[in-house]
């Protein structure tokens, strides 16, 4: 099967990616910036978009910034695949699209949009933009929502989390208790591999990905001291001076908290992931959530 890929090796994901796209696959990794692979003769039977704009940590990134990287980019991806001969296109979009801060339940694909960074709002324009397009009857769309994905290279909030427990700073927010879903960058890649080699099972819609476990932000902790050796006690101060601190943060770039990290750690957030295992018949991932996370702590440690 020739996949052509969209966002080229140099992101986090792309990266991973291309490593684990062997046989039986013939992948291309293309960058949307340069346009002259057009010309080149390669004709895919599956196109993969994973151009988009996630992380922003010099907070100069506008809406506009974002909704041109996942909105705008997102389009002319879905152009190109209509003009192609590919028959699928898997669009990588995120769970932010629909819910970014706190859900009680398990979260379905029916479930209703609640975006509400720039983020999340442009994921959910490609999104519904996506969906409200005519289909030839020989051409299928999956769109694929992932919660945060860790591993090698990830500069997230866990790699943020990693280097305060790693100093042997006190870890204050024991009193949290949550349950979060998170996806490592194996299962990420296990999900694209199936897709692409079972495509003919799963069909045109949104799919929710994650790995068949949660874990809480205490676990992480716990998991994080285990990996470095680090034996700092936990400082659990009261949930209303940290709720203090991090509103403090919210106007203070000294300050490793602020409300949406304090949110993002904290809340709850979980994903069901039922409706593409069933499609795909899948009984497990080769990762747990935490054998996935152990990784991902090694390879901060490595940095």
């Amino acid at each position: 099967m020739k996949v052509l890929v969209l966002g080229g090796k140099s992101g986090f994901i792309g990266g991973h990616l291309s490593k684990k796209l062997g046989d039986p696959f013939h992948s291309k990794f293309v960058s949307m910036r340069n346009l002259n692979w057009l010309n080149e003769n390669f004709s895919a039977d599956c196109i993969i978009n994973l151009v988009g704009k996630a992380h922003d940590f010099t907070g100069k990134a506008t809406e506009k910034d974002f909704f041109y990287a996942n909105f705008e980019l997102a389009k002319k991806a879905f152009d190109i695949f209509i003009s192609s001969q590919a028959k699928v296109f898997i669009h990588i979009s995120s769970l932010a699209a629909i819910e970014e801060i706190e859900s009680f339940e398990s979260l379905s694909e029916e479930a209703r949009y609640n975006s509400v960074s720039p983020y999340g709002r442009s994921k959910q324009a490609a999104e519904e933009w996506l969906l409200g397009q005519h289909l030839p009857t020989d051409k299928k769309l999956i769109i694929l929502r992932p919660p945060m994905v860790h591993g090698s290279g990830d500069k997230g909030n866990l790699s943020q989390l990693y280097k305060i427990v790693s100093k042997g700073i006190p870890y204050p927010l024991v009193r949290f208790k949550n349950k979060r879903s998170f996806l490592s960058i194996d299962n990420f890649c296990f999900f694209i591999e199936q897709t692409l080699l079972q495509n003919e099972k799963i069909a045109t819609g949104v799919y929710h990905l994650a790995d068949d476990e949660t874990l809480s932000s205490n676990e992480i902790v716990k998991l994080m001291k285990q990996e470095t050796g680090q034996n700092t006690p936990c400082f659990p101060l009261p949930k209303r001076i940290i709720r203090l601190i991090s509103k403090l943060g919210d106007y203070s770039r000294v300050l490793p908290l602020n409300s949406w990290r304090l949110k993002k750690l904290t809340s709850n957030l979980v994903v069901s992931n039922k409706k593409i295992k069933v499609a795909l018949a899948i009984q497990r991932l080769p990762k747990t959530a935490k054998e996935g996370l152990r990784e991902t702590i090694r390879s901060f440690r490595q940095v």
